[in-house]
């Protein structure tokens, strides 16, 4: 048995996952996401990659720089006026389509909204980042009649509403109980288990201490034998724990990346993408899941 309650081979098969172009073995593989949002007033980048060239520009950069996953957002989940649908798609689709006939790294799109995902897909999406846990059951349809895999994400609220002082009886337990259950859901709507991930929500109708209970206690999340997502970069949970600005928060976001990895994260999505993927495998070396790129030091008769 292993830590995840499975049998090894049963864990392996639950973790082994094609996505897109691409096939992932999580039980030994962590992959970096990398945030591209087409939104004039997202939390960290405020607007920097709106632009339509830009967003494709940032995109391709962060191939360059080693991301296994783009995720593209065209309307944030934070509270704001609600975007229209149409706008939303107008927004997304056609940075997926440039992305598509550039690369074949797998695209990710972060939306509520079934319309959305239904032309992401069709315009070449891999995977959709739902941020309310399919609330809507559309999006299960959605993802049901495709290919495409989906990260089933906790929270509370409807999407651009604000909840006052969230509480919980144990944040951990009510977020694994909720991811439980809308696994659940998702698979009698008829997604294959084989093509859903989990995220825990990292700040998503949570305060910083619900925050760094979840990365301190990731392994029960994990624990579901999913591929584990964890959203932390630059976020609150960060800012305030540390007293950095929304610039300022690259390595506490390092930091708390590479311990989820540690506690069984799969998926880390990161805005910073070279940091990030120099942490990702590092920690996968440490942990033994990958080799060194080379071995010179101490290797021959001279020390180098």
């Amino acid at each position: 048995m292993t830590d995840t309650g499975l049998p090894r081979s049963a864990e392996r098969l639950a973790l082994m996952r094609t996505i897109g172009a691409h096939s992932f073995d999580f039980s030994r593989q962590v992959a970096v996401m990398a945030v591209v949002n087409r939104t004039p007033d997202s939390f960290y980048d405020r607007g920097s990659t709106f632009a339509f060239d830009a967003a494709v520009a940032a995109a391709l950069a962060a191939v360059d720089d080693g991301a296994d996953i783009i995720d593209i957002g065209g309307a944030p989940f934070a509270p704001g006026p609600e975007l229209p649908v149409s706008d939303e798609v107008d927004r997304v689709v056609p940075v997926i389509r440039a992305i598509r006939a550039a690369s074949d790294v797998v695209i990710s799109v972060d939306t509520f909204q079934p319309e959305v995902a239904r032309g992401s897909i069709e315009a070449g999406a891999d995977l959709i980042n739902d941020t309310t846990g399919l609330r809507d059951p559309e999006m299960a349809r959605v993802v049901a009649d495709s290919d495409a895999s989906i990260v089933i994400t906790h929270s509370l609220a409807e999407p651009r509403t604000p909840v006052a002082r969230p509480t919980y009886d144990d944040v951990v337990a009510d977020v694994v109980a909720f991811l439980s259950n809308r696994i659940d859901a998702a698979v009698s709507s008829g997604i294959p288990a084989a093509r859903i991930l989990i995220d825990p929500g990292h700040d998503l109708n949570k305060n910083t201490l619900h925050s760094l209970e979840l990365t301190r206690r990731f392994g029960e999340v994990a624990a579901l034998g999913y591929p584990a997502l964890a959203a932390v970069s630059n976020k609150d949970f960060i800012g305030e724990t540390l007293d950095r600005d929304r610039g300022d928060r690259v390595d506490g976001s390092l930091a708390a990346a590479v311990v989820a990895i540690m506690n069984g994260a799969r998926i880390i999505r990161m805005h910073n993408i070279r940091p990030a993927v120099d942490a990702a495998r590092m920690t996968e070396a440490i942990l033994g899941f990958r080799a060194p790129a080379y071995l010179r030091h101490n290797m021959g008769d001279a020390n180098d």
